[in-house]
């Protein structure tokens, strides 16, 4: 009896070692057919990724990109209200005429964060011309007569800082009155938001900006440029080859920033040559109107080079279109861009 039990012991044990070779036998083929899966997917994803070219992204844009709508702050350029603040960080700075021969500017700002903007001064009509084309938020520290009406007609989203807080717009003390008011973007864009304006923007910018660098070829030697708006406002730039921007003068005076002391510069400088009249207003003070709607001569200035460009805008809300004497339109260097509009008989120099 007990033989016979310890033979169907050993013939259970021969049983159960064969089933677990087996299990194990089956588990080790399966490790190494997966295995072998993998290699073979590996090889064949490294052989695919050799096979398809390298995806390189293009240059990119820098000065004007993203959907954060434009803000354009009106700046006094009265030599009390030297140095200004914040020019450098504007894409683009638009000079034009205003009454007593004086010249205003007005800055454009997009995706940047400046504790001090200014001095900002008083808004004037054809200025908002330009702040239309570039649907950007418009602010000013009062306005002339005919500025507040063409602002109420055409609706235009301004933010008037006589009528905001003393911690929105506030006067400092190293300057003297009226050449002394500052703000800063994150106060414009609170106030833009309580009013219910739209601080994005789709637009596309009104210069044709390109990425690569762009060298004027066929342009004329433009290492000193000297733009005078009127007997008493002269502007002139002077070529650095190294930095291969433009630094700016006003009067003979070089003009460097009111927070940093930083030289203002610019990448690229375009003139459009247009004439100015006196307004015959109630207030009689003076104040200019400008005969902008229309094509006009021009320069395009960049790089050591200029070269004579048309500059068209066909209405006050329009776009200005800048085009070279073939009728192209142009390309702009990746860069901040200073627009000088000054009259037709101006006597421009390029040297």
């Amino acid at each position: 009896m007990k033989n016979k039990e310890t033979v169907i012991l050993i013939i259970v044990l021969v049983a159960l070692i064969i089933i677990s070779g087996g299990i194990l036998g089956y588990r080790f083929f399966r490790e190494y057919k997966n295995n072998e899966e993998t290699a073979n997917m590996n090889n064949n994803q490294e052989q695919k990724n050799e096979d398809e070219p390298l995806i390189v992204e293009e240059n990119q844009v820098e000065i004007f990109k993203g959907n954060s709508r434009p803000i354009a702050v009106m700046i006094d350029n009265h030599t009390g209200a030297w140095p200004q603040g914040g020019l450098n960080k504007a894409y683009i700075v638009y000079e034009i005429i205003v009454e007593g021969g004086e010249t205003r500017l007005m800055a454009l700002f997009k995706d940047v964060q400046l504790e001090k903007i200014g001095p900002v001064r008083s808004s004037r009509h054809y200025f908002l011309d330009y702040a239309l084309e570039n649907d950007a938020i418009y602010v000013h520290f009062g306005w002339s007569p005919q500025a507040e009406s063409d602002i109420k007609s055409y609706s235009i989203n301004n933010i008037n800082g006589i009528t905001e807080s003393s911690s929105s717009f506030w006067r400092t003390k190293d300057k003297s009155s009226p050449h002394n008011v500052a703000t800063s973007t994150e106060k414009i864009i609170q106030i833009a938001e309580r009013k219910g304006y739209k601080t994005t923007s789709n637009k596309e910018s009104v210069l044709n900006y390109i990425a690569d660098e762009i060298e004027l070829e066929n342009g004329i030697n433009a290492t000193d440029i000297i733009i005078p708006h009127s007997t008493s406002q002269k502007v002139e730039y002077k070529y650095n080859a190294e930095t291969k921007r433009y630094t700016r003068y006003a009067r003979n005076k070089l003009q460097t920033d009111w927070t940093t002391g930083e030289e203002i510069t610019t990448k690229n400088i375009i003139i459009t040559l247009c004439d100015n009249y006196t307004l015959q207003d109630a207030e009689n003070k003076g104040r200019q109107g400008l005969y902008n709607i229309g094509t006009f001569k021009g320069y395009y200035i960049t790089n050591g080079k200029a070269i004579e460009i048309r500059c068209t805008k066909n209405s006050r809300t329009e776009q200005t279109i800048y085009k070279d004497l073939e009728g192209n339109e142009i390309n702009v260097n990746d860069g901040n861009t200073f627009i000088h509009i000054c009259p037709k008989d101006a006597n421009i120099q390029i040297n």
